[in-house]
């Protein structure tokens, strides 16, 4: 019998039924699952699905009491007492005691699917690393904590970003800016971000991209693309270092997207727009090549041809939207809404863009949850 565990959503499926558990209910399934047929007494699994925290033993005996009367619809799957030690997870054909997943912890197996997920990453396949988390149980290894932060980040899951105690808020604090740099107006979030940069906060690759990519954008919304301009000879400089290749596609685009913004005449954004294209030729990436046609798009709208940029900035989404990193469409949006509030566009158009802006901020629950991620976020720069 297969158990199918979906991290993302706390789901366990089989047979065509699925439940759901608690976060905490679904991380002692998981565990007791990839260790099917072994018993672990209540220290073993109080130090392996609460490590970082202080429960008592009578924790497991609560859980384990809650996952038993949730499973109950799973035939043949039986939460085990041996008396006098602990626990032990029984799934029909699966021999008494023997690991049914023994790569788990083969070091070079974890870091071959680092590696995997690096690569999907780099090319924008949100779905592809969310189909590879899922279904880790099947191949029998496990999941990275950084790409396990990573997933709820490209699945746009905000709320546990927020609140979950899995990972520290200083891994978790770069994405939460993110998203709350979408909310409000950018000159606003210009500030903030400053203020972020000064203070030091980010883990130093986080940090370095927050000062070298994010800030372009922000000063450019903000409505000062010639500090974006001034700032960009400092990103190539970076971006010119081995390592940095795979950020010249979005840098370049980002540069276009500027020059947009700062008024450009057409051959000079011809120019840019031929570089763009060839180097998203050597490195197909599908978030930037959503993102380029939603520049594009926006091109077309500056020079008043309504028809021919809606065209291309709905590929440019549809192409964010097949990427599955989600997080990118609602970054598009924004920046396609505060582009149109700054030159003007055709009020069917104004109104489109405006609407599905504010779409995405209530579907992300970025409305809802404005209030505590600033909460969350503003003391943190007051602290020493």
């Amino acid at each position: 019998m297969h158990l199918e565990l979906n991290g993302s959503e706390y789901k366990v499926s089989s047979g065509g039924l699925t439940i759901e558990l608690l976060p905490k209910e679904f991380a002692l399934l998981q565990f007791l699952y990839r260790n099917r047929g072994r018993t672990f007494s209540r220290e073993q699994l109080l130090d392996k699905v609460w490590p970082l925290e202080y429960p008592v033993e009578r924790t497991v005996d609560d859980h384990i009491y809650r996952l038993r009367k949730k499973l109950r619809g799973l035939s043949g799957i039986d939460i085990k007492t041996i008396r006098g030690f602990g626990y032990s997870l029984s799934v029909p054909g699966s021999p008494e005691g023997v690991a049914m997943t023994p790569a788990l912890n083969d070091p070079e197996l974890r870091d071959t699917m680092r590696d995997v997920f690096m690569k999907f990453h780099v090319y924008g396949q949100g779905n592809s690393m969310t189909t590879l988390a899922r279904q880790q149980d099947i191949l029998g290894y496990g999941l990275d904590p950084y790409y396990s932060m990573v997933i709820h980040f490209v699945q746009g899951d905000l709320e546990w970003l927020m609140y979950t105690e899995e990972i520290s808020l200083k891994d978790r604090l770069f994405y939460l800016n993110l998203f709350y740099f979408f909310i409000g107006d950018p000159r606003v979030k210009l500030e903030y971000a400053k203020r972020l940069i000064e203070r030091n906060l980010l883990n130093p690759p986080e940090q370095l991209e927050l000062e070298i990519l994010t800030m372009l954008d922000l000063y450019t919304l903000a409505g000062q693309p010639e500090n974006a301009l001034e700032l960009l000879k400092r990103s190539y400089q970076v971006i010119s270092a081995p390592g940095y290749e795979n950020f010249v596609p979005v840098t370049m685009i980002t540069e276009l997207f500027i020059h947009l913004v700062a008024g450009a005449g057409d051959g000079e954004l011809e120019q840019m727009d031929e570089a763009v294209s060839r180097i998203l030729r050597e490195k197909p990436f599908l978030r930037e090549i959503g993102g380029y046609k939603v520049v594009k798009g926006l091109w077309k709208l500056r020079r008043e041809q309504w028809s021919e940029g809606e065209k291309l900035i709905n590929e440019g989404l549809q192409v964010l939207d097949m990427s599955g990193f989600v997080p990118l469409r609602l970054y598009a949006v924004y920046r396609i809404y505060h582009f149109c509030r700054m030159f003007p566009v055709s009020r069917v158009l104004q109104h489109k863009y405006e609407s599905l802006f504010n779409a995405e901020l209530e579907a992300f629950g970025l409305i809802r949850l404005e209030r505590p991620l600033e909460d969350m976020l503003l003391p943190l720069l007051k602290t020493l």
